[in-house]
């Protein structure tokens, strides 16, 4: 199949994606495009939102609909690295054998990753960059597609230990989850306390899912969007000439290049969803809060004026 069939192909199976997983999660699309931009890219996502609004159930429904492997990690304090990617045990014939961990699969939801020491969530950095993991010297490399998905909870912070910029780095989108509508509440409500079990059938296999990540690598960018893509993470860096006065005064730190290279591939796979053959400076900037939010910190400044980094980047665009 050509590239440009496979991608007429696609936009109809995205649709009918989007419509099996609504019929368990409500509402919540722009959160579901973007983990479904994250899972045709390659890259991983960490979803930021208060409890109860059913971001392990929307992980689980993006799993079955894409036919592929799913587990769960809660992440304690007492949470050691071992318990994420396995152990050598001693088997009856005196030889050592490794037990596998339950990053052993496609879609890993590490939930309240903030919760954890930094110690356990460095366990994870090798698995997301380098889709393996090493015990006692050995590597194991890991199924493919690979895809992390974590999630942090914004109001409780006592007993949490905030991510290191280098792992905030290894995530391609930063979603925040909002609140449902009151329609869509009263829907959720309906739909969760009658006695309907409901169930979605799997679209896609996991050779599908890695064939399309390898279209959209191949899907081919003109120079002036790259350029573009390049000036705007370019922008966020206050030592930088090309940062404006908005960025000086309120930020200090911008975006490193892996900001750019994720701005260009979430580009693409947002293109190839609409149908279009290439990316163009609107599907750089459609992607361009997700990928950009947690990677910028603001001073004290704009903390004092009640300045977001959404302002910001809003600003940039």
């Amino acid at each position: 199949m050509s590239d440009v069939k496979a991608i007429d192909t696609l936009v109809g199976r995205f649709k009918d994606l989007k419509k099996e997983i609504g019929k368990i999660i409500i509402g919540q699309d722009e959160v579901i495009e973007q983990i479904i931009i994250s899972i045709f890219s390659g890259g991983h996502a960490l979803l930021i939102g208060v409890p109860g609004l059913a971001k392990t159930l929307m992980v689980n429904t993006v799993a079955q609909t894409l036919g592929l492997d799913f587990k769960r990690i809660q992440f304690t304090p007492d949470l050691m690295p071992s318990d994420i990617v396995g152990s050598e045990i001693l088997n009856e014939n005196r030889s050592f054998r490794f037990l596998k961990g339950p990053v052993f699969s496609n879609i890993i939801l590490a939930d309240e990753i903030n919760r954890t020491p930094p110690k356990t969530q460095a366990a994870l950095l090798e698995a997301m960059q380098e889709k393996a993991v090493t015990v006692a010297g050995k590597q194991y490399k890991l199924d493919a597609p690979y895809f992390v998905l974590a999630t942090q909870n914004p109001i409780e912070q006592e007993g949490t230990y905030p991510l290191p910029e280098a792992q905030l780095d290894r995530f391609m989108f930063a979603i925040n989850l909002s609140y449902p509508t009151y329609e869509e509440e009263v829907r959720i409500v309906k739909a969760t306390t009658a006695d309907v079990k409901t169930t979605v059938n799997a679209l896609f296999t996991a050779e599908d899912i890695v064939s399309y990540q390898q279209l959209i690598r191949r899907i081919p960018v003109a120079d002036n969007v790259i350029e573009y893509a390049v000036k705007l993470v370019a922008q966020t860096r206050p030592d930088s000439t090309a940062a404006p006065r908005i960025v000086k005064d309120y930020i200090d730190w911008g975006a490193g290049p892996r900001a750019s290279q994720n701005l260009i591939l979430a580009a693409k796979a947002h293109a190839a969803m609409q149908g279009k053959y290439s990316p163009d400076i609107e599907n750089v900037q459609a992607v361009a809060q997700g990928i950009l939010g947690h990677r910028l910190i603001k001073n004290y400044k704009a903390e004092a004026e009640g300045l977001t980094l959404q302002d910001i980047i809003k600003s940039l665009l």
